[in-house]
């Protein structure tokens, strides 16, 4: 997998508060969904693997050491969701409204 990111990867991602880095990683399953809703799977894919991407990110952020758990269950599911068969049931309604709270909590954080 290319390194998308390669600014947030040198290390401007771990300046961002969690909830930043949660609501950006939320911003790329939003365009997952998105283009798979427009049927678009190559573009899907890509903003899928953007997305794991900064996941990864975040769990080798050291400040967020306390959080690894809730962060790589999420990748598990969102994994799951996108490129599995699904196990855990997860909707993209579900989806759209777990990273909401992130992205409302940093905007009201600025």
């Amino acid at each position: 997998m290319n390194i998308e990111h390669k600014q947030l990867a040198s290390g401007r991602w771990e300046e961002l508060s969690f909830v930043e880095q949660m609501a950006n990683i939320g911003s790329e399953v939003e365009r997952t969904i998105r283009w798979k809703e427009k049927r678009n799977p190559e573009y899907s894919h890509r903003a899928f693997e953007r997305a794991l991407e900064l996941l990864d990110l975040t769990l080798g952020d050291k400040k967020n050491k306390n959080r690894l758990r809730e962060v790589a269950r999420t990748r598990e599911m969102l994994a799951d969701y996108f490129s599995f068969e699904n196990t855990y049931r997860s909707s993209d309604n579900e989806w759209k409204k777990y990273f909401f709270a992130f992205n409302f909590a940093s905007r009201i954080n600025r």
